[in-house]
């Protein structure tokens, strides 16, 4: 059984804060937040997170876009049922690490395993990686409209991930590549990069409907536009350790 007197967990807070990562504590055993307005009240702060800890055996909750990450969540699937669409079976894929592997040979590319690596609790994977400079990543997941793959998912801005360290279910967290966090691959950035605002044309004729609306030709945004500034890294404020509001519960962690 893990260690949950909360040195171990404090240990692994400290060592993540050490990396300049903004760490807040999450629920004992869990991956729910265990205060609220995590992304903005997470810390590097080593007096602050030694207190926050001293309380109780806290979870570590990395807040992804303030500590300048994208991590890429390889998820296992769940349960007998949980099986690949045919688009990635057919590739043989039974896993998000399958998934990315396929898209690294459709990319040319090869597979981004030299980087810090945790296995999480499941058996799956975490990849730490640092955002590009001066762009806005957000989440993504699976097979969604801007998502990777099956059992793929990302976190960055809003998102947070569980650290090392860390339990669930009785299973741990641990690192299985020491080594630095990598740059995330451009090609992966691109892929992960929301649509671009399509350009206004004031002097564009309009339609033949005569109703000003573009020709079907036109792009069309399908979300939020790319290109926009950088949040500010949220400041190393204290992580208060009152109980979780019902709020907490819908956080965007990985798995």
């Amino acid at each position: 059984m893990p260690h949950l007197d909360g040195s171990a967990q404090l240990t692994a807070a400290l060592d993540a804060a050490s990396r300049d990562w903004r760490v807040f504590p999450l629920i004992p055993g869990d991956k729910r937040p265990a205060v609220s307005d995590w992304e903005t009240r997470a810390t590097t702060d080593p007096d602050r997170i030694t207190r926050a800890w001293s309380v109780a055996a806290f979870n570590v909750g990395i807040a992804t876009g303030p500590s300048g990450l994208v991590v890429i969540d390889l998820d296992k699937p769940k349960h007998p049922g949980d099986t690949p669409p045919a688009a990635w079976a057919e590739h043989g894929a039974t896993d998000g690490a399958d998934v990315l592997a396929v898209l690294c040979e459709r990319h040319g590319q090869p597979f981004p395993a030299d980087t810090y690596t945790v296995r999480t609790w499941s058996g799956g994977t975490h990849l730490y990686f640092a955002a590009p400079e001066g762009e806005t990543l957000r989440n993504t997941a699976g097979d969604s409209a801007r998502g990777l793959g099956w059992k793929v998912d990302t976190r960055a801005w809003g998102g947070l991930v569980v650290g090392a360290g860390s339990t669930f279910a009785g299973h741990p967290y641990e690192v299985t590549h020491h080594g630095p966090v990598a740059p995330l691959p451009d090609w992966l950035a691109e892929l992960l990069r929301p649509p671009r605002c399509p350009r206004r044309h004031p002097s564009r004729s309009p339609s033949p409907a005569g109703d000003g609306t573009p020709p079907s030709s036109a792009p069309r945004s399908t979300g939020k536009c790319s290109g926009s500034p950088t949040p500010a890294r949220t400041s190393t404020t204290t992580a208060s350790t009152s109980p979780p509001s019902p709020s907490d519960s819908s956080s965007p962690e990985a798995s």
